[in-house]
């Protein structure tokens, strides 16, 4: 994994494994930022597969995705085959297959003809009840009837990543159906490997800087966490200000890579600041 550019532990690696030998659905939850959709990329690297990824939200339906037809399509072939003379019979047949069916990203994962894909449900907390109910029955069979064409199965059963904010309660049918991944955000010798790998351009007294001032940052409440992202970007932005280590003026500046909430900037200001800052440079004496 750490090849492919994420920096995982024993078990995050032993969840993939398992989920990848028992062709079982990995279902990873932890908070925002914390490298959840990562590792379905990674996954898609490391087996050298597709990643297919549907992103979730409140309302979403079977037309966006499964599948839909190609209304444009299917009324233009109508009317030539109107012309043509066929039946009602045999222009049903004709605009109701194969080539007129959009395939969405469900369908698009079991239909792959040559090698399984990495299938990332992507946020399922944002969808309702109602999908997740439905991805049951998918999951369990690896399969979809069409009314007009019939069922469709799987050539090759996709591996399955689903993550969840946990901005609601999965339910248990989904639950059992899937191994179970928590992701917390990382320790500080993690974060640390993880900017030395992602942005070596930092130095290491920057990167540690960071990783500290990050750090403290998450033990205050907040109203947005900053994640492994917000981190990252934050270390890029200071390397492109050819700064080399933290102080005042260099995160007044570039707070605003790392914070994304009005109330949290408000309130990370005057002595919050300072005793923010004086911790992350406490170690090597650079407060300033």
């Amino acid at each position: 994994m750490e090849r492919e550019g994420y920096i995982g532990d024993p078990t995050i690696a032993t969840a993939l494994y398992l989920s990848r030998e028992m062709r079982r659905p990995l279902l990873i939850e932890g908070d925002a930022g914390v490298g959840k959709t990562e590792i379905a990329k990674v996954l898609a690297r490391l087996l050298d597969t597709e990643l297919i990824r549907l992103q979730c939200y409140e309302g979403l339906d079977v037309a966006t995705s499964l599948y839909e037809w190609n209304y444009q399509r299917q009324m233009l072939r109508l009317r030539l085959a109107e012309g043509e003379g066929k039946s009602a019979g045999e222009i049903e047949d004709l605009i109701f297959g194969r080539d007129y069916l959009l395939e969405r990203p469900l369908l698009r994962a079991i239909t792959r003809p040559t090698q399984a894909p990495v299938l990332l449900i992507d946020e399922i907390d944002r969808a309702d009840d109602g999908f997740e109910a439905f991805l049951l029955e998918l999951l369990s069979d690896f399969q979809v009837t069409i009314p007009e064409i019939g069922t469709i199965r799987a050539r090759h059963v996709p591996y399955v990543v689903l993550t969840s904010n946990r901005t609601r309660e999965i339910g248990d049918a989904l639950r059992r159906r899937c191994l179970y991944l928590y992701l917390d955000h990382p320790s500080l010798e993690k974060e640390v490997r993880i900017l030395n790998l992602r942005v070596p351009q930092a130095g290491a007294r920057l990167s540690a800087e960071v990783g500290r001032f990050v750090q403290a940052l998450r033990s205050r409440r907040l109203q947005k966490t900053p994640g492994v992202a917000e981190t990252l970007d934050w270390a890029q932005a200071l390397v492109r200000l050819d700064r080399d280590h933290l102080d005042r003026e260099a995160v007044e500046e570039t707070l605003g890579c790392l914070l994304k909430d009005q109330n949290d900037l408000r309130d990370l200001s005057g002595a919050a600041l300072e005793d923010t800052l004086a911790v992350a440079t406490l170690a090597t004496g650079a407060a300033g």
